[in-house]
């Protein structure tokens, strides 16, 4: 299996050099040559199988350079019940006849980024051993809250790697921002920007794509590397939980073999729900992909009018991790309904750059509203979703979550479709605890962690150990910068003199 850059289809690399590399240095994606299948009889043979013995399946049919061996051992690392508090790993709950919660916040930092960037070290550690030549790997992160953390913790002290990660300084929550300034560890530094995540993503970004800085680092011994989902690495991962999910409604009787299924994503930079559509070409029966936005419903305008314009005013709500203007994932998507077209994505993502929008053609339009349905909701309808589902079912959702839950709500009012369906839940609610306690019982001035003794109270959800242990901990990272200034800030966190 081979690897493409989405802006240059002669770009030819291995797996491990994607995963290495990150990006492209055309400024474009790394995609797989083709999409491997996954038959009936696979599908059906995993439905016994625990979560690591479907990881390995999926990940050894992109990952054709590493050794069935590598492939194992590494899911085998990540997976396990030290780090992950389910043994499931990414359970279903039901939440009603027909509708099923994929909760995908059992690891160490309570988020799903945590079901890729558990693995992703691993990932990292081989490819760099086969493509590396030795140096050290510098990953780094935007983030709008969750992968920052989960990227942090995922490879704390890894060997010859270091991480950098930039956030939003008022972008994020406060358990969000808590967990990444506090982070340990003797290779991360974290640094918050002013600006908002497209910002601190439109940075990282440049200063990836820099030939220059590609050469300073060079020349002390240094590559870089991403853990955002524009890291091939990252979001393959992805991938398998929506296989698992399948599996385990097979296992459980719920569904039979062949059965389609509708899945749910709250989504800002698209990754996790072009994970879901990966999933679905590789030949899982999914029937419709529904993208779940807030009220920056850049994506949702899209795949309604075929349009993408980021040249709106931006809105900070209570679900952060999907205040996103700028989605490059989607990108992917683009390149493979455009039959591979580089020259078209160059020109769409040219346009996206210079004018801030662009627009597809009607017949890619009308291939993307045949596999997704879109809606977005406000913070009311948020707060109003979280309410309505604890009073009804008992059952606690995060602020994204919720989105998804409302959107999908929205969906099958307005279609009548009734496929069974799996909602991805993204984050545990106490993550969120101040908007989430406001939807329950009303708003407190209350402290964080008095917010989460107030949210434990009103609902009896347990408080994960992760978040509770946060408590009384002092940040290490207070280091604030502007956008202009984050390339000068990456030299001095690697201690690069640049005199």
């Amino acid at each position: 299996m081979r690897y493409h850059s989405t802006r240059d289809s002669s770009v030819s690399v291995s797996s491990a050099q994607a995963i290495v590399q990150g990006i492209s240095r055309d400024g474009g994606l790394f995609v797989p040559e083709n999409i491997p299948a996954l038959s009936r009889e696979e599908i059906l043979s995993l439905a016994d199988k625990p979560y690591v013995e479907r990881a390995a399946a999926v990940l050894s049919k992109y990952l054709t350079d590493f050794t069935e061996e590598e492939v194992k051992s590494c899911a085998a690392s990540a997976y396990t019940q030290e780090r992950f508090r389910s043994p499931a790993v990414a359970p279903l709950h039901a939440l009603e006849d027909g509708v099923e919660i994929l909760e995908l916040w059992h690891g160490p930092t309570c988020a799903f980024k945590d079901m890729a960037l558990q693995i992703l070290p691993h990932l990292m550690r081989v490819s760099a051993q086969k493509t590396a030549d030795g140096k050290t790997i510098i990953i780094l992160v935007a983030t709008s809250g969750d992968t920052g953390k989960a990227a942090l913790e995922g490879f704390r002290d890894a060997a010859n790697t270091r991480i950098l990660v930039f956030y939003p300084e008022d972008g994020v929550s406060p358990m969000q921002k808590l967990q990444m300034t506090t982070q340990e560890g003797d290779n991360v530094a974290v640094c918050a920007i002013r600006g908002n995540f497209d910002d601190a993503q439109s940075g990282v970004k440049a200063i990836f794509t820099d030939p220059a800085v590609a050469e300073r680092l060079e020349t002390n011994g240094m590559m870089f590397s991403s853990a955002n989902s524009i890291n091939w690495g990252r979001l393959v991962p992805q991938i398998v939980y929506y296989v698992s999910a399948y599996c385990d409604l097979l296992r459980d009787g719920k569904i039979t073999m062949g059965e389609p299924i509708n899945v749910v994503v709250p989504t800002g930079n698209f990754g996790n729900i072009l994970a879901a559509y990966y999933a679905r070409e590789m030949g899982l029966p999914i029937a419709r992909l529904i993208c779940a936005s807030n009220e920056n419903r850049v994506l949702t305008d899209f795949i309604e009018t075929g349009v993408y314009d980021r040249n709106r005013a931006f809105h900070t709500t209570t679900s952060p991790s999907m205040d996103i203007l700028i989605s490059s994932n989607l990108e992917r998507l683009l390149y493979d309904l455009a039959g591979r077209d580089d020259a078209a994505i160059r020109q769409l993502m040219g346009a996206l750059k210079e004018e801030g929008k662009y627009t597809i053609p009607a017949a890619m339009h009308q291939k993307i509203q045949s596999l997704f349905a879109a809606g977005s909701c406000d913070d009311r309808q948020t707060a109003d979703t979280i309410r309505r589902v604890f009073e009804k079912y008992g059952y606690l959702l995060d602020t994204h979550t919720a989105v998804a839950v409302s959107v999908y709500e929205q969906y099958r009012r307005d279609t009548g479709d009734a496929t069974y369906t799996v909602i991805a839940s993204t984050a545990n609610p106490y993550k969120f605890s101040d908007a989430v306690l406001t939807a329950v019982s009303g708003p407190s001035d209350a402290g964080e962690f008095e917010k989460v003794e107030l949210l434990h109270k009103a609902t009896g959800c347990e408080v994960p150990p992760p978040l509770a242990s946060l408590r009384g901990k002092a940040p290490r990272f207070t280091t604030v910068c502007n956008r202009e200034d984050m390339e000068q800030m990456v030299y001095d966190l690697l201690h690069i003199d640049t005199k």
